[in-house]
């Protein structure tokens, strides 16, 4: 018996599921799905677009038949999303966002703005440390457009996962979950009394000790409000919340005119309370020992400013702790 052996002709690479789901979905039947989401019916989604509601229905069916998935359950008053949805909308909007800033920032080469960098910050930084570590940066950078915007910790954490900026400065004690982290700076939280405050002649004071005055609060979302609320819930107690401010210096300002006692951190003080003839007393609580930290969502990916102004605001922390040594 003969045999007789034949190479067989190699297989032709077929096309994997991602190569199918990438080539099949585009951007407008993302944005699409994105208004839906936003506006909770096709009809607003339609009349916000500009396009047919049948063209908007087309869409997402299309959609939901490449993914093989439904993306909404059909209610009576309007559509709610499915758990394949809420995944779907997230990845959305990062692919969205990620596609506007490419085009912003290669617009902004042909008008001869060499790099554009976003950053999200949480009040603490704005006030106490960015001011002083910015601008040398930009001085030398002169031709990069430079968007900086404040809001609460856990806002900068989300707002960076979803691509919205570069780089974020948060607390350092809120959840970054994926994202990675680096040391900032350091402050330390101190109340804000008037001089003629029962607490006034204290050199230091346990929050629990504040307890029994009123207080003046930042925005209910702010991490010092919510690290204070916390600590008062541990020692069994609530805060006399008289009024929730937006910044540092309106909590200032309300001590000054009698209303409570504020707790803001030690530096924005030396700005902005010092000049108001208050008093600040450190708190003596270990919480009260804070650690600011930047968060990105992968340093490889930033683009190269960006790259460069991360390694600018670290070098500011390896800097602080030099000069912490050398005082110690």
């Amino acid at each position: 018996m003969q045999i007789t052996l034949t190479e067989a002709a190699p297989a032709e690479p077929s096309e994997s599921a991602m190569q199918q789901f990438l080539r099949r979905v585009d951007l407008t039947s993302l944005r699409l799905f994105i208004a839906i989401c936003e506006e909770g019916s096709l009809t607003r989604a339609a009349l916000r677009e500009g396009i047919a509601a049948s063209a908007v229905s087309k869409r997402l069916s299309d959609l939901e038949g490449i993914l093989g998935v439904s993306l909404f359950d059909r209610l009576a008053r309007g559509m709610a999303l499915t758990p394949a949805g809420e995944t779907l909308l997230h990845h959305a909007r990062i692919t969205i966002r990620t596609i506007e800033k490419m085009g912003a920032e290669l617009g902004e080469y042909s008008m001869g703005v060499r790099g554009h960098v976003r950053m999200l910050a949480n009040l603490s930084a704005i006030v106490q440390f960015l001011p002083e570590d910015l601008p040398a940066f930009l001085e030398t950078h002169s031709l990069l457009r430079f968007d900086l915007q404040e809001c609460p910790s856990s806002d900068v954490v989300r707002g960076i996962e979803e691509g919205a900026a570069d780089i974020g400065i948060c607390a350092g004690d809120i959840e970054s979950r994926s994202l990675e982290t680096f040391r900032y700076r350091r402050d330390r939280l101190v109340v804000v009394a008037r001089r003629d405050h029962p607490l006034a002649g204290h050199e230091r004071v346990s929050f629990e000790e504040t307890l029994d005055f009123d207080f003046i609060g930042l925005h209910a979302a702010s991490s010092i409000f919510l690290r204070s609320q916390y600590a008062a819930s541990l020692a069994g107690r609530s805060i006399k919340l008289r009024v929730h401010v937006p910044g540092f210096d309106a909590v200032c300002r309300m001590v000054q005119a009698n209303m409570g006692l504020g707790i803001i951190p030690d530096r924005a003080f030396d700005i902005l309370g010092k000049s108001m003839n208050l008093k600040a007393i450190p708190l003596r609580d270990p919480w009260a020992r804070r650690q600011l930290k930047l968060v990105v969502r992968e340093v490889e990916s930033l683009p190269p400013t960006a790259r460069l102004l991360l390694e600018h605001l670290r070098a500011k922390d390896r800097s602080e702790r030099r000069v912490r040594r050398t005082i110690d």
